[in-house]
């Protein structure tokens, strides 16, 4: 346990310092707003024709909307070979387990993955992950999205028209954090992420920033096949 703790006020004293945080909040609110009012206005590039692997067999990448007009990709990173995969991947897509409500905005999200079909469909079933799973083993659209083999993840988004597709975004790192749930719960904690980048008062828990996280084994024992 940390050995400092945040200093103990009295309740008009918290709320006079509180209020003035909310400033802060609510003018990055504001910048994110405007931020999506800029990527709505992004223009976009038409793709070339690829096929990925599904679990049923070769499908386009069209064909992955399932007549929807709008695609989330989630390039999850693959090492082949490898029986637990990349723990950030594996823990960040295991948030995702309603999707249905994208159906109301024309949209669907899947993950794509440099492994082969029946490996990623296997990887699905250990680790207990919800959302539907496609290959690119077989094609270079994951390099190209910008998650090659052995390296790398990306979520990118695709709007169809007819049987055009076009990319419209694209984001890799910790822009994949305003996506999910995990990240700002975890940051409205008093001790935060409790990594050692991060600006804290004396004495805060810190560590390394892979040196904490649920393993991909331990979200395997709780939510996959096996659990």
């Amino acid at each position: 346990m940390p050995t400092s703790l945040p200093p103990v006020v009295d309740a008009a004293t918290w709320q006079r310092e509180l209020d003035e945080l909310r400033i802060r909040e609510k003018a990055a609110t504001r910048e994110l707003d405007a931020v999506a009012a800029q990527r709505r206005r992004l223009p976009m590039v038409e793709m070339p024709e690829y096929t990925l692997d599904g679990p049923d067999g070769p499908v386009r990448l069209v064909d992955v909307f399932e007549g929807r007009s709008q695609l989330i990709v989630y390039n999850h990173m693959w090492t082949t070979g490898n029986t637990w995969q990349c723990p950030g991947c594996t823990g960040w897509t295991s948030q995702f387990t309603r999707l249905d409500f994208l159906d109301e905005y024309d949209a669907r999200f899947v993950i794509v993955t440099q492994g082969e079909i029946a490996e990623a469909l296997a990887y699905k079933e250990r680790v207990g992950n919800r959302m539907d799973w496609y290959s690119t083993a077989h094609t270079s659209f994951g390099a190209d999205m910008g998650a090659p083999p052995d390296a790398g993840f990306a979520v990118n988004v695709f709007l169809r028209d007819g049987d055009r597709v076009f990319r419209t975004w694209h984001t890799d790192g910790r822009g994949t954090e305003q996506l999910g749930h995990l990240h700002g719960l975890i940051d409205v904690l008093p001790w935060g992420r409790q990594e050692d980048w991060q600006d804290v008062p004396e004495g805060w828990p810190q560590r390394g920033t892979y040196d904490h996280g649920i393993s991909s084994k331990e979200i395997g024992r709780l939510y996959g096949a096996g659990a």
